[in-house]
């Protein structure tokens, strides 16, 4: 089977295609145009979607070496993510199956995140535990098979990638806020300062970032640069409370469920020290990262979890549409 997947939901134009459980082309366009306004701006979003997306879905067709008419499906992101956006991805979705005469498949966003841990191992066997973490979510899942899913824990108010960016802003960093946090914090000691760490009751599973966002605007309201204190230590010592709140929470979910696999998802998985603080702290239970270019929002995780729910012979209506709020 071919399916083409579509992911708009946010700042990323991308499409990729995936045959046979193999990604053979992922195409992903960037929006630089929000960095100057430290944010997503959803209007301009959508506008850049519009422009990007016949683009990008033909460099996508292009690289995999095949025709439209050889795609079986298309996939795409219903939600959640920004309505504009996702309307943008599915108006094309649609119309390009309804020329082709193919189904068009609505993927959950989150859902398409956890699956791309797949691509990354093949081998990955189920139940698992999910550490979902992105600019819009932090959540700990009891994945058990596709469409049997336990949340576990959730954050109450800012997701950890917000946290990033947020504080980012504070420290007068750009955007997006992890990796310019990350490389600033390089050469920093990360504990240096003690940043608070909430809601880490010894049986809670849930997550608070915004208390740890206003401790960090009250400390740069008097810092200032010693011989004993650089702002590198400052950012570092940042990151590193955000990181170690994730790393707590996960052993604890592994150890509350009795699962020895482990999974993390979404673009904050893509912080180096968040993986390396985690191969430490897992020590012989199995933790899988997907690829770089698999973290940050893509169209291969929609392209593969496409085929995979094509081959459950659902039958899809193109009744769908966007739903900014969509859980899993």
């Amino acid at each position: 089977m071919i399916v083409l997947g579509i992911e708009t939901s946010c700042d990323e134009t991308a499409a990729s295609v995936c045959k046979d459980g193999k990604i053979i082309s992922n195409i992903i366009s960037r929006q630089v145009i929000h960095s100057q306004f430290g944010g997503v701006v959803p209007e301009l979003a959508s506008r850049e979607h519009e422009t990007l997306l016949n683009s990008v879905v033909h460099e996508a067709i292009k690289k995999a070496n095949i025709g439209l008419d050889n795609l079986n499906a298309v996939a795409v992101t219903q939600g959640p993510g920004l309505n504009g956006t996702l309307l943008t991805g599915i108006c094309f979705a649609k119309g390009l199956g309804l020329g082709l005469n193919i189904p068009v498949i609505p993927i959950n966003h989150l859902e398409g995140h956890i699956f791309a841990n797949f691509i990354a191992d093949p081998l990955l066997k189920l139940p698992f535990i999910c550490l979902l973490v992105s600019g819009g979510h932090t959540q700990l899942w009891h994945v058990r098979a596709i469409g049997k899913y336990q949340l576990l824990g959730e954050t109450r108010d800012d997701a950890a990638g917000e946290a990033f960016d947020k504080g980012a802003r504070i420290l007068g960093l750009g955007y997006p806020g992890g990796p310019e946090i990350e490389k600033a914090a390089k050469g920093g000691n990360s504990k240096l300062i003690k940043f608070p760490k909430s809601l880490m009751g010894k049986n809670n599973l849930e997550f608070s970032f915004s208390g740890l966002k206003t401790s960090l605007l009250y400390f740069m309201d008097d810092f200032e640069e010693t011989n004993k204190i650089f702002m590198k230590d400052v950012i570092a010592s940042y990151q590193q409370a955000i990181i170690d709140v994730l790393i707590i929470k996960v052993k604890r979910a592994m150890k509350f469920t009795n699962v020895d696999r482990c999974v993390i998802a979404g673009g904050v998985a893509a912080n180096q020290c968040l993986r390396e603080g985690l191969k430490l702290a897992m020590g012989d239970k199995k933790i899988i990262f997907p690829d770089l270019s698999y973290c940050t929002d893509n169209g291969a995780m929609i392209s593969y979890l496409g085929e995979k729910k094509l081959q459950l012979n659902i039958n899809h209506s193109l009744s769908f549409s966007a739903l900014p709020n969509l859980k899993l």
